[in-house]
């Protein structure tokens, strides 16, 4: 089964989805698409955090080549954390804060999640629940990832909304 996750920041959506793939199957590999700390230290800690909390028995790539990694291997257990990490990455390499097209990446991932096998949890931050970013370029990804997130959702057997830690199912497999 195919699982969305969203939830805003800090809600328990990375948890969450850390546990139910958890149940569901052995072998998991975590995809993470943060960008590295760097001199961050309240990241470091985000990124720590993250990692103490995963199965010493689960691998876990750190890349934002989410849809190669996914059609690589569609029959592992995946859980990718998080959408909103890997369209940053890509509106960098596409130049889409002030103007380049996302458009074919974000067409990739949605025909990488289509094709998978295996269990797969995707960890998405919602942005349709806040004001409206103040700059262009918040406004660019706030549209960018609703874009997404609705294409994912569509793709995706199961929809899960966490708030305050608690899941709300949007959407169950028919």
């Amino acid at each position: 089964m195919r699982t969305l996750v969203l939830g805003g920041i800090r809600s328990g959506k990375s948890q969450w989805a850390e546990a139910d793939i958890a149940a569901a199957s052995g072998a998991v590999r975590y995809l993470a698409t943060g960008a590295r700390p760097g001199s961050d230290d309240e990241w470091a800690q985000r990124v720590a955090a993250h990692r103490e909390r995963r199965p010493s028995g689960w691998v876990t790539a750190e890349t934002t080549e989410v849809p190669g990694a996914l059609r690589a291997d569609p029959t592992t257990a995946t859980l990718v954390d998080d959408i909103g990490g890997w369209l940053a990455a890509e509106m960098d390499r596409c130049g889409a804060w002030t103007g380049g097209s996302v458009t074919s990446a974000a067409d990739a991932l949605v025909a990488a999640v289509a094709g998978f096998t295996a269990p797969l949890a995707l960890v998405s931050p919602e942005v349709g629940l806040t004001v409206v970013p103040a700059t262009a370029a918040g406004r660019r990804f706030a549209d960018e990832l609703g874009s997404l997130n609705q294409r994912l959702a569509a793709t995706c057997e199961r929809v899960v909304l966490i708030v305050a830690g608690q899941p709300i199912t949007v959407k169950e497999p028919s």
